[in-house]
């Protein structure tokens, strides 16, 4: 148990936690970065050859230039970045540390994870959304054959395999795998290809499938996973086909179990919004504040890297004002 209060415990060490600590830092804030992965952990498990769809400027934090070789920067050179972004600042960040409770004290919050305990008067919250998948909850979901996450082609060469979804992480894993050269099906629930897909890939994948190279079956959905065949539900009535592997690019969601049990409340409807003020980002609960995706609720795809930002310089805007007042 650490007998230091911190001004502000940072739970999450994604670029948005790091944007965060950076802040504190310039601040001469007493600051800590709580993190249950690797640095960048999010980053870390995106797939090999992944490129952004933003300039390497726009993926910058705390002032620090980040050069690409590429118009659009690649993971590593990403991973690299962050990682020399940390130890440049020197920031305080323990890693492979899950958060497992928060509790309110009289004038500050006890934060307890898998290895220690801290206090802290103000907490941000920058946990992003890439660690839990939204389940298909169907019939042989669990089996090996079934990822949530793909990394790299190679490994389908010459494989059946069915990749769900139909934006940019789908369509990388099914056009990487296709030109590994495995049989690849597409299961789309709308009808086509996502509109918010990479400009420079989007014509790739829609070729693709109109010389039926990938086969795609649109307005349509998984509904039985077996050891050789999965059954797709077709506007035409259920098909069987062969299969291999399924690579499930449902996409993922934050941790609103966590958000939930600190007392964070959220929406009543699907999209599982968090109480937060705009202006602040402080949450309903007094000195706890959101950074990041997180922010977002289940509409992932609304904040990234280059808008939110800014979340590091408004909540610091508004704990050093709360320190000043005390």
């Amino acid at each position: 148990m650490q007998n230091t209060i911190y001004d502000v415990l940072i739970i999450g060490a994604g670029p948005i936690g790091l944007a965060c600590g950076i802040e504190a830092k310039k601040r001469n804030l007493n600051y800590i970065i709580i993190e249950k992965g690797c640095l960048v952990n999010s980053l870390f498990n995106y797939p090999l050859g992944m490129t952004f769809f933003s300039t390497s400027e726009r993926l910058e934090i705390g002032n620090i230039p980040f050069v690409s070789i590429n118009p659009k920067p690649m993971r590593s050179e990403a991973l690299e970045y962050y990682r020399r972004a940390s130890q440049s600042s020197n920031l305080n960040i323990r890693l492979f540390e899950e958060v497992i409770e928060v509790n309110k004290n009289e004038s500050f919050y006890s934060i307890k994870t898998l290895k220690e305990s801290y206090n802290s008067t103000s907490i941000v919250i920058a946990t992003g959304f890439y660690g839990i998948p939204i389940k298909l909850n169907i019939k042989g979901e669990d089996l090996p054959k079934v990822t949530h996450y793909y990394k790299e082609p190679h490994f389908y060469a010459g494989m059946k395999v069915a990749v769900i979804g139909a934006n940019n992480s789908a369509v990388d894993a099914a056009i990487e795998t296709y030109r590994k050269g495995a049989e690849v099906t597409m299961i789309i629930k709308g009808d086509g290809i996502g509109s918010r897909v990479k400009y420079w890939v989007k014509p790739d994948i829609e070729n693709r499938i109109k010389e039926k190279s990938i086969i795609a079956y649109n307005h349509s959905q998984l509904v039985e996973i077996r050891e050789k065949e999965i059954d797709i539900l077709t506007p035409d009535g259920i098909i069987t086909i062969q299969n291999d592997f399924v690579i499930a690019m449902t996409g993922y969601q934050p941790d609103f179990n966590f958000l939930s049990k600190i007392g964070i409340k959220l929406s009543d409807d699907e999209k599982l919004y968090p109480d937060y003020d705009k202006d602040t980002q402080e949450t309903n609960l007094k000195n706890i504040y959101l950074a990041g995706v997180v922010c977002g609720g289940m509409d992932t795809h609304v904040w990234f890297i280059e808008n939110s930002r800014v979340h590091a310089e408004t909540i610091m805007d508004n704990i050093e004002k709360t320190i000043s007042i005390l």
